[in-house]
């Protein structure tokens, strides 16, 4: 798992309690809108719509946001806007590259403040393939890990067709191939194992590994763009030493 992954798990742990709570709920609506339009509002037919309403509510979303959310995307309400996806390739300061996914319903908007954020914090665009080339897509289901015996989950993510089971220390992270996502989660849930999300996600093939000062700057742009209406993922391939991102956590 990359040190912004690390990261990202540590701050949404956080995010429930902070000001951000508004930006980060107005994500997760999206998600629900989206999945909803593209399968239907029935989660027990629609596995990532399942996945997108598990993963409002352990953000503690009101249930009638969500309601409102899958009747919005599915056609049963009124309201819902025309969301479209586009992906930017970038380059954060040390060379760490970035993959950052938006939905929105003004592409012309989401350009020029993805561009800006880049270049406020001595990053830059890229080229389409200069930097995807070194990530590729992956199921990431996120165990909460207090409770949870690490051998067990190892155990039936295997036998379910997991890639690899990693112990990040609070939680447990399992990656799947794209395809084997929904069937290793439903093998968890089968055996009484919860999950926080299951996403899927674009995972780094190669890392650099990165100076605290470094990491500092590359941890602030990816904020600044995570902190963008338009943007619901960033991804990157940094990552540093433990003592690093203990110090980047006793400085948040």
């Amino acid at each position: 798992m990359s040190g912004h992954s690390k990261w990202a798990t540590t701050k949404n742990k956080k995010a429930a309690i902070d000001a951000k709570r508004g930006k980060m709920f107005a994500k997760l609506i999206k998600n629900i809108e989206i999945a909803a339009r593209m399968g239907g509002g029935d989660p027990d037919g629609n596995p990532t719509l399942y996945d997108a309403i598990v993963k409002a509510k352990k953000s503690s979303m009101p249930a009638d946001n969500i309601n409102r959310a899958v009747k919005r995307g599915s056609g049963e309400e009124a309201g819902a806007a025309s969301y479209e996806t586009i992906v930017y390739e970038g380059y954060a300061p040390a060379g760490v590259g970035l993959i950052i996914e938006c939905l929105t319903d003004n592409r012309n908007r989401a350009a020029a403040d993805v561009r800006s954020t880049l270049t406020k914090s001595n990053g830059s665009l890229a080229t389409t393939g200069s930097v995807s080339f070194n990530f590729e897509r992956k199921g990431q289901i996120v165990v909460p890990s207090e409770g949870v015996d690490f051998d067990k989950l190892f155990e039936v993510a295997a036998e379910a067709g997991a890639d690899d089971v990693k112990d990040e220390g609070e939680v447990y992270t399992v990656i799947t191939g794209p395809s084997d996502m929904v069937t290793v989660r439903e093998a968890l849930q089968k055996s009484g194992i919860d999950y926080d999300s299951a996403d899927l996600v674009m995972e780094p093939k190669s890392e650099i590994d990165l100076s605290a000062d470094d990491a500092r700057k590359v941890v602030k742009l990816i904020d600044n763009l995570d902190d963008l209406d338009d943007v619901q993922n960033v991804y990157s391939n940094w990552t540093a030493s433990d003592e690093v991102m203990a110090q980047l956590d006793t400085e948040e």
